[in-house]
């Protein structure tokens, strides 16, 4: 009997039984007892930094194996990991037996962890590579909620396979069931009010001659008139709409006031244009079409999303660009007739496939809302999906960019690697020196963003080779593991982070989210979501929406809107936040801003709510402070030396720090 069949037949026999009769698992010990292995459970409530649960397999696919010993069943997995399992009271023990898969050939550090009711039950300490398996034999009487974790061991999750093999849970009564966490979606952020406000950027930087577009940020009651003082001569202000373009020749800056008034009232903010050679003063921030819908992507998507900026509201909070990423450009080879086409003009130049007929007008179209284009390539032959690519055409692609009016090119590593070979900083940044200086060369500004996931530690030489953003980590998934595996580790990173450069933890995984052309909502819970932005924030990152736009609901716009919140990402200081404070399950960030207030994100990590407390020695600073509730945009009062909040599973207060104003 295969292990399928075990499955199958459970509905009919005690799975112990079953199992046992099969040979799988060995009988338990009295009648009335009986065993699942966690391979049994509902494995899409487990969540992981890479892949997808293996059952009776590796995270790759393979046999378990862990230092040397092979392992007929069990659970592959991969940190961060989490698999919450409801034991109904009614569990007696667990049993396994972990470790690192040999597939990583000694590579990966991990720790795992079983925790119940809150506390921890067992932990392996730090396992690596090759090291001996270590035996789980733990008593569960009495607990209701288990849950087992595999951590990055402190270094990142690269290579972090992670075996649970014969994982097998003992009970007498109800079965063990994934946890099914039932969080609601509480909407924090009151609603924009009737009165003028200006949002977004402070700064905004230019080349001398490029063409300048920049849209003035501004919610209230509609109609909204714009108007400006000091707007250096070169640039004209559209009144109705709050859209400046224009072009500036001379170096230098320039500090414009921009104002919005309605019948209710006005506003008023300081705009700083400065004319260099440096772009993306503040993070960029947008929407890309990869999170939603990958190889499905059509022209009509990214009018969709240029419309929703508008109608939704995000343009009037700052959101800028539209970002096509990868199926924008012919592959032939692939069924779909859709993506067939001339690869190249008779000039040599990139040709579109026949999702999207016109570029220039569909840039045109972008334009006109205010916003800004992006488009997508790779420095080799074909792109991560097999289009084809830049590889020996950079001039003449980085010239068409520009012919159809792009402002923002995001450029995957993909395939490069298999053409050509080296190693070293000199051979990983080769491909991006050559890209960047094309686009310097080009009569516009485009924004240069390194897709090469962190590789030679980019963060120390991405704005060498003109980067704008770099990432700095794998692909992200909508999961608890993955984005807060990637966003806790970019500590240390912050050393390259600044006005024209920033560190990239890829994309947004709110709303609805799938990979296209099948979309689900995303799998992160509520307080996960404000944890991903306020942490994205807080790091200075891109911005950049991976959902369908068309599908916005009110938690999903609600978390994309909030003023307070995007300013700390949007500081004019450009600082990234540091990790003052590394608990067993709660971490503590903050960011110096421009003002000299700090941004401070009480974060945790761990199953049940919990204080998180941060004191001013802390953070460098003397009491008394001021303290803001930055989501619920509330005045929490004065405090003398620290400030304490309780923080709910896998949730953040987001809170800001200053002087209390002077009487």
């Amino acid at each position: 009997m295969t292990m399928d069949q075990v499955r199958h037949c459970a509905a009919s026999l005690p799975l112990g039984l079953a199992l046992a009769a099969a040979g799988a698992w060995p009988m338990a010990s009295t009648a009335a007892a009986a065993e699942q292995p966690i391979t049994a459970l509902d494995l899409s409530r487990c969540t992981q930094g890479f892949g997808e649960p293996g059952i009776d397999k590796s995270v790759e696919g393979h046999p378990l194996s862990i230092a040397g010993t092979h392992f007929a069943h069990g659970l592959g997995s991969h940190a961060e990991m989490q698999l919450p399992i409801d034991l109904k009271k009614a569990a007696t023990r667990f049993t396994a037996t972990v470790g690192v898969d040999d597939e990583t050939d000694g590579k990966g550090s991990i720790e795992f962890r079983v925790i119940g009711d809150g506390k921890r039950l067992w932990s392996s300490g730090v396992m690596h590579g090759k090291d001996a398996a270590k035996s789980i034999d733990i008593p569960l009487a009495g607990i209701a909620k288990l849950i087992l974790v595999v951590t990055d061991g402190g270094d990142g999750i690269a290579y972090d396979h992670a075996d649970w093999s014969d994982a097998v849970i003992t009970y007498q009564g109800a079965a063990p069931e994934s946890l099914v966490v039932n969080e609601p979606k509480v909407v924090l952020t009151p609603k924009s009010a009737p009165t003028p406000r200006i949002n977004g950027a402070k700064v905004v930087g230019v080349r001398p001659g490029s063409p300048f577009l920049f849209t003035v940020a501004a919610t209230g009651e509609r109609p909204l008139h714009f108007e400006a003082v000091d707007l250096p001569a070169g640039l004209t202000l559209d009144g109705s709409t709050g859209i400046i373009t224009g072009v500036l020749t001379q170096r230098g800056e320039h500090d414009a006031v921009v104002t919005a008034s309605n019948a209710l009232g006005k506003a008023t903010r300081h705009l700083r244009i400065v004319v260099s050679d440096r772009l993306a003063l503040t993070p960029p921030m947008g929407w890309n079409s990869w999170n939603c819908f990958a190889s499905a992507v059509t022209e009509a998507n990214i009018y969709a999303a240029a419309d929703a900026f508008v109608k939704a509201g995000l343009r009037d909070h700052g959101w800028t660009y539209v970002n096509i990423d990868d199926f924008w450009m012919p592959k032939n080879r692939d069924a779909d007739a859709t993506l067939h086409g001339d690869e190249r003009s008779a000039d040599g130049k990139i040709n579109a496939n026949p999702r999207f007929p016109s570029m220039k007008k569909l840039t045109e179209r972008i334009h006109s809302l205010g916003l800004k284009a992006g488009i997508y390539s790779s420095p080799g032959p074909t792109t991560c999906g097999g289009c084809v690519s830049s590889y020996h055409h950079e001039r003449l692609d980085a010239e068409r960019i520009a012919e159809w009016g792009f402002d923002y090119l995001k450029y995957d590593w993909c395939s490069y690697g298999e053409v050509e070979k080296g190693e070293g900083l000199e051979y990983l940044k080769k491909p991006y020196i050559l890209m960047g200086g094309m686009l310097r060369a080009q009569p516009r500004d485009i924004l240069f963003s390194l897709c090469q996931y962190g590789m030679g530690d980019v963060w120390n030489w991405g704005e060498q080779v003109g980067g704008n953003c770099w990432r700095t980590t794998g692909d992200i998934t909508d999961s608890w593991g993955s984005m807060s595996s990637i966003g806790f580790n970019q500590a240390g990173h912050e050393v390259g982070a600044g006005p024209g450069h920033w560190n990239d933890p890829d994309m947004l995984v709110v709303g609805w989210v799938g990979w296209g052309p099948s979309l689900h909502p995303t799998r992160l819970t509520g307080n996960e979501q404000y944890t991903h932005i306020s942490l994205w924030s807080l790091l200075s990152a891109p911005l950049l929406i991976g959902c369908d736009l068309t599908k916005l609901d009110e938690f999903t716009l609600n978390l994309l809107t909030n003023d307070e919140v995007i300013e700390v990402n949007q500081d004019p200081a450009g600082f990234q936040a540091r990790r003052i404070i590394k608990g067993d399950e709660s971490e503590v960030w903050a960011k110096t801003l421009e003002d000299g207030s700090k941004a401070v994100g009480l974060f945790n990590l761990g199953e049940e709510e919990k204080p998180v407390r941060i004191s001013w020695h802390d953070l460098e600073l003397s009491g008394p402070l001021h303290v803001r509730d930055l989501w619920r945009q509330q005045d929490l009062g004065i405090q003398e030396d620290a400030f304490q909040a309780t923080v709910p599973r896998h949730g953040v207060v987001l809170i800001k720090v200053a002087k209390p104003p002077v009487p």
